[in-house]
């Protein structure tokens, strides 16, 4: 099977690292700067602190100014990563500058205005990726290390050496300019965006939360749909009613960029006690900005212009097809399911597969939603998408399902609501809604949908949660958010990995007994909203972007040394005409 858009944008994690503290960085370059001193000291022309003045001094210059001139131009850069960039272009002009001893002592100039021109070549590839992507406006703290350097070679050599050294950043800084012309060309001329200006956005984001430049990035590739989002408000004389949403949208990409925070923004805006389930998408149909939520807020306000409540609903059944389980009940003339593969992987479903079980539903109901729980994660996986035999199994169930109910007999019934925030973090799995309980008590039966905001449950957590839920009711199911505000970096984060079941399990009983407490005479009302000029990612572009990314990354690193391996070429001629 092909790897799903999750899995090829986890694949590109294992590029990121966090740069160490700017003190631990300094210190290196410092004591670099002087064991050169010691062991090289017949290596210059008889100066004291020779490696202070061609390595130490420039690389704390550069660190100095980096980041001061990138924040005058509104862009982002911290001083750990300043740091960290000076010290790997001193190692790389250690490394070349000492090379020149396999020759003799009298190649060192040379070598070392090699190194010059490479490290500023290096540090404007480096601030293009992570500041910003115009090339012209990273030139001038690309060049505060090297150039200081080049004033240390005039000082070391001779002052024919700064023109010998200028010549050589002409030549390497064409040269990663035009590597990075060559990288970036893929993603243009598929997608017409700028592959770096996404990593600037990027960083941008894990820097200090800026989500408008990678937002601005989404809507460059995105597209308009329209998708019915099912909604069932209930009713409950002087209570506050409880709305239980479907969206078919996706809550990412991550963080809260994007619809990633989708769930809490629907429910806090919202004046019903709102429950935002996982509908059928992938990340094709991740948000490409916040502000596309009030279009699903618009749409959901204008269904409740339909609304006709119903006093009746049928018990809840449970029946499996394969490896599917699904959970049904009735209300009205409108059907709920809500379907898992746990314990095997229960992962996106693609927007046609449920479309085509709305579709067939309504032979029968006016309105027909299809939950998936998203509660069971083995790893990052595939979507499930049209035609494969998750994606039948997926639809024989709902079709058993709805034939069962449209038999089934309708009872008065009660609702029965309860909602706890949890005392653990995004980096532990968990959202900011915590967990909501809906109890539906029909005929004597008493259901409970207990929804947990996270991304996907780790495989088995389900079944020890619904072990205990069911001591207090007769039939349950488990469901999650999918909120993508728990993911910055990976898709894997999912409730149960970093928190243990039995931390949070007492609250999750506990809300369940609070949703049983709350049971009392209840109407509902179901809708189907139109979410028109909805702007997503589009499809098939997430898995389209992540494949030419990581085609592009195979080819950096030769790219890289054949442009290097011209530098160096170009060099050595430059050197012969000047010399």
């Amino acid at each position: 099977m092909v790897r799903g858009s999750d899995v090829k944008l986890g694949q590109l994690t294992k590029y990121l690292f966090t740069a160490p503290s700017w003190p631990r960085s300094l210190l290196i370059i410092i004591v670099l700067g002087l064991v050169i001193d010691g062991a090289s000291t017949r290596a210059w022309v008889h100066l004291p602190f020779s490696g202070t003045l061609a390595f130490t001094i420039p690389a704390l210059f550069g660190f100095a100014l980096t980041k001061p001139i990138i924040g005058y131009s509104g862009k982002t850069m911290t001083w750990n990563r300043s740091a960290l960039l000076s010290l790997s272009c001193t190692v790389f002009a250690v490394i070349i500058t000492l090379a020149a001893l396999l020759g003799g002592i009298r190649l060192i100039p040379f070598f070392y205005a090699i190194s010059l021109g490479f490290i500023f070549g290096l540090r404007l590839f480096v601030l293009v990726a992570i500041s910003d992507y115009r090339v012209p406006r990273m030139i001038l703290p690309a060049i505060t290390q090297s150039g200081t350097g080049v004033v240390m070679g005039m000082i070391l050599f001779s002052p024919v050496f700064g023109a010998f050294a200028l010549v050589l950043h002409i030549v390497f800084g064409m040269g990663f300019a035009i590597l990075i012309w060559l990288i970036e060309r893929p993603l243009y001329r598929a997608f017409h965006i700028r592959g770096l200006a996404f990593i600037n956005a990027f960083i941008a984001n894990m820097t200090d939360g800026s989500n408008k430049e990678m937002e601005d990035f989404f809507r460059e590739i995105g597209e308009e749909i329209y998708v019915p989002q099912v909604n069932f408000f209930f009713r409950r004389g002087i209570k506050k009613p409880v709305l239980f949403t479907v969206p078919n949208l996706h809550p990412g990409p991550m963080g809260e960029i994007g619809g990633g925070n989708l769930p809490r923004i629907l429910h806090d805006r919202l004046e019903e006690e709102t429950m935002v389930s996982h509908g059928c998408a992938t990340h094709d149909f991740n948000l490409v900005s916040e502000s596309e939520i009030e279009k699903v807020i618009a749409a959901i306000e204008q269904s409740k212009q339909d609304r006709t409540y119903s006093p009746v609903a049928s018990r809840s059944f449970r029946l499996s097809a394969g490896s599917v389980q699904l959970i049904c009940q009735r209300f009205g003339d409108s059907v709920l399911m809500v379907a898992t593969r746990s314990p095997q992987k229960t992962e996106d479903l693609d927007f046609s597969i449920g479309m085509t079980i709305m579709a067939e539903g309504h032979r029968w109901y006016k309105n027909v939603a299809f939950v998936d729980a998203h509660n069971c994660m083995t790893d990052l996986s595939s979507p499930v998408l049209p035609a494969t035999l998750t994606a039948t199994e997926y639809q024989r169930a709902a079709m058993q399902a709805m034939d069962t109910c449209q038999t089934a007999e309708l009872h008065p019934f009660s609702v029965g609501y309860a909602h706890r925030r949890l005392p653990f973090t995004r980096e532990e799995g968990f959202g900011d809604l915590g967990v909501q309980v809906l109890v539906i008590d029909a005929a004597g039966q008493r259901t409970a949908y207990v929804l947990i905001d996270g991304n996907n449950m780790t495989a088995g957590v389900r079944e020890v949660l619904l072990a205990s839920i069911l001591a207090s009711v007769d039939a349950a199911e488990v469901m999650t958010t999918d909120s993508h505000v728990v993911n910055t970096i990976t898709g894997k984060n999912p409730i149960g990995m970093a928190t243990k079941v039995d931390a949070f399990l007492p609250l999750v009983k506990e809300t369940v007994g609070a949703a049983i407490a709350d049971l009392g005479p209840a109407e509902c009302a179901a809708t189907t909203a139109q979410c028109e000029h909805v702007v997503v990612f589009g499809s098939n572009r997430i898995t389209q972007l992540a494949s030419t990314v990581n085609a592009m990354l195979i080819f950096v690193a030769p790219l890289s040394l054949a442009m290097l391996l011209l530098a160096f070429l170009l060099s050595l001629v430059a050197y012969v005409v000047m010399v």
